[in-house]
């Protein structure tokens, strides 16, 4: 266990120190015990950030956890993207891991699922993958070209980005997959969120924009103000608007549903902000270099 206590301070966005220059937040995710969950993708561990003090206690776990999201049995679940697995590892500690059925498929992203189950993308295998929480595990073909992150979107299918594709793919949960082309090429889509208005938002790191699809497939696309950004994660934030990493650029964008963009700087060009989600009123987002920040919404 170690508790960290050094900090960025903004009016808006604090910074705080969670691990070493090498061991790379990733991606985070509130747990079911309202602490704050992010993997350490160079050190193979998941880590939990005290909701009370701070304290960062780390857990190792197999090589290369990547995206973690909060399960349907209160454990958080991740992708092992070296270890070619998908971790479990309750709030307690246990710690537990799955085989895809394709072996060195590259997992990457991972949802709790409509179904109860938890879903996953086999980037490496253009494969799409359900594990139960028993640990039974089904695959079915992606949509498309290396399937990065997905989620549960509104109609009840599984929606992911198809990055090597350029689209956005469609899965229902008996893998029935339909892929939408985006209109600009090289849009190179990762992150990818449900919206408040009954889209889903995503990220284009290759054109630096930020998508929206219907579940009909009608697709928008929002330039940013630095098309340089290469925006990576996107969530759905407390106040009814979308949030969004700059990777390219050490920032924290922020977008409305119809469309109007801001920005908050961290504290280097240099952070890498990877995951984002939001925790304790605020939005969380990892930043690689060693570093959590915590960024206000503010009415």
């Amino acid at each position: 266990m170690n508790e960290f206590n050094e900090r960025y301070d903004t009016d808006s966005v604090r910074e705080f120190t969670v691990s070493d220059a090498d061991a790379g937040p990733y991606s985070l995710a509130e747990g079911p015990d309202g602490a704050l969950w992010f993997t350490l993708v160079h050190r193979g561990a998941v880590a939990r950030r005290d909701p009370d003090d701070g304290r960062v206690t780390v857990h190792p776990v197999g090589d290369g956890p990547t995206v973690i999201t909060a399960g349907p049995d209160g454990a958080l679940w991740f992708t092992e993207y070296r270890a070619h697995r998908i971790g479990r590892l309750t709030p307690g500690g246990a710690y537990s891991s799955f085989a895809p059925r394709t072996p060195e498929g590259g997992p990457f992203g991972i949802t709790a699922g409509p179904d109860g189950a938890l879903w996953f993308t086999l980037s490496s295998a253009d494969r799409v993958g359900r594990v139960t929480v028993d640990g039974e595990v089904t695959e079915y073909p992606a949509p498309g070209a290396f399937p990065s992150a997905l989620t549960t979107g509104p109609d009840g299918a599984l929606w992911c980005t198809l990055n090597q594709g350029n689209a956005v793919g469609r899965l229902t949960t008996d893998g029935h997959g339909t892929a939408y082309p985006l209109p600009t090429e090289g849009a190179g889509p990762v992150g990818i969120a449900a919206g408040p208005d009954g889209a889903l938002w995503f990220t284009e790191i290759g054109a630096g924009r930020i998508g929206r699809i219907t579940v009909d497939g009608a697709v928008t696309e929002y330039p940013l103000p630095d098309p340089a950004a290469r925006p990576h994660a996107v969530t759905a934030g407390p106040d009814g608007a979308l949030w969004f990493t700059e990777w390219g650029g050490g920032r924290v964008g922020r977008i409305t549903v119809d469309g109007h963009v801001s920005s908050y700087p961290l504290s280097r060009t240099d952070c890498e902000p990877h995951g984002i989600t939001a925790h304790d009123g605020a939005l969380w987002c990892a930043l690689e270099t060693g570093s959590l920040a915590r960024i206000e919404v503010r009415p």
